[in-house]
């Protein structure tokens, strides 16, 4: 299944140090990583809000990239707010195994900058 994230410039590097094969562990606030189902949320999320701040580096990408849609299967689809914006919700201590499910590399589809 291809996904997207919408991720600032930090996060971007942390990324690209892996060879854009896997994504970073989440901060202690960030209890969840949240990849979405399609381009156009990913794109709203990395043009209007990360190029838009501070802490993105006043700059958005969107990556895209394939996961085992068999490991995806035990993760619920959640709807937020308009029916196009859709996204999983996958457990912070639940990313390393979701990394593992990563087909293909990470590849950056759009840039933002603010």
């Amino acid at each position: 299944m291809t996904l997207y994230r919408p991720v600032g410039q930090r996060e971007y590097e942390l990324i690209e140090a892996t060879g854009f094969r896997r994504f970073p562990p989440r901060l202690r606030e960030q209890p969840f990583f949240y990849p979405v189902t399609n381009e156009a949320y990913a794109t709203q999320i990395a043009r209007d809000w990360n190029r838009r701040d501070e802490a993105s580096g006043f700059t958005g990408y969107v990556l895209r990239f394939s996961v085992r849609e068999d490991f995806l299967a035990r993760y619920p689809l959640q709807t937020v707010g308009a029916s196009a914006h859709q996204e999983y919700w996958i457990p912070a201590e639940d990313l390393d195994a979701f990394n593992d499910q990563i087909e293909g590399p990470i590849e950056t589809v759009a840039v933002w900058r603010g």
